[in-house]
C-alpha cells in the first residue's frame, strides 16, 4: 500500500508546518491591525484632550472658588487652569501658584474676597479673571 512511508511522512510534516506558519502569520497580521486601530483611537483622544486643554492658544481655562460660600474660619479652594502661560499670579496672594491645566490653592479669608488671576504668556500678553469667595 505505502511504498515509501518517508515520502508521506515528509509531505504531512510540510503541510503541518505550512498550516502552522499560516496560523501564526494570520494572527500576527490581526494583531498588527488591532494595534494600529488602538493607536489611531489613542491619537484621536490625545488630539481632543489637547484641544480641551487650550491647544496652542494662550488662555485662562477656568478660575473659581470652591465652595463659593463659606463660614468664617472654614477653608475653601481657589482653583484655576491656564494653557500656554509662562507665569500666573493670584491677588490677594493665595499661596504658591504656577502655570497648570488644573491647580487649586487653599484659602481662608475673614470676609468676602474677590481674587484676581493674572496669566502671562512668553510673548508678554496678559489675561485676567476674577472669582469672589463669600464669607458668612
Amino acid at each position: 500500500m505505502f511504498r515509501n512511508p518517508l515520502l508521506y511522512t515528509s509531505a504531512a510534516l510540510v503541510i503541518a508546518l505550512l498550516y502552522t506558519g499560516w496560523v501564526f502569520w494570520s494572527r500576527h497580521e490581526a494583531n498588527v491591525a488591532y494595534e494600529q486601530r488602538l493607536l489611531e483611537k489613542q491619537r484621536a483622544q490625545d488630539e481632543r484632550t489637547f484641544e480641551m486643554m487650550g491647544g496652542n492658544r494662550f488662555e485662562i481655562l477656568d478660575f473659581y472658588a470652591s465652595p463659593g460660600v463659606i463660614v468664617r474660619g472654614e477653608t475653601a479652594q481657589i482653583c484655576y487652569g491656564v494653557s500656554n502661560a509662562k507665569s500666573v499670579e493670584i491677588a490677594p496672594p493665595a499661596g504658591p501658584v504656577y502655570p497648570s491645566y488644573g491647580q487649586c490653592v487653599d484659602v481662608s479669608p475673614r470676609k468676602d474676597t474677590t481674587y484676581t488671576l493674572t496669566a502671562r504668556d512668553a510673548a508678554g500678553h496678559t489675561q485676567t479673571a476674577s472669582a469672589t469667595l463669600h464669607v458668612r
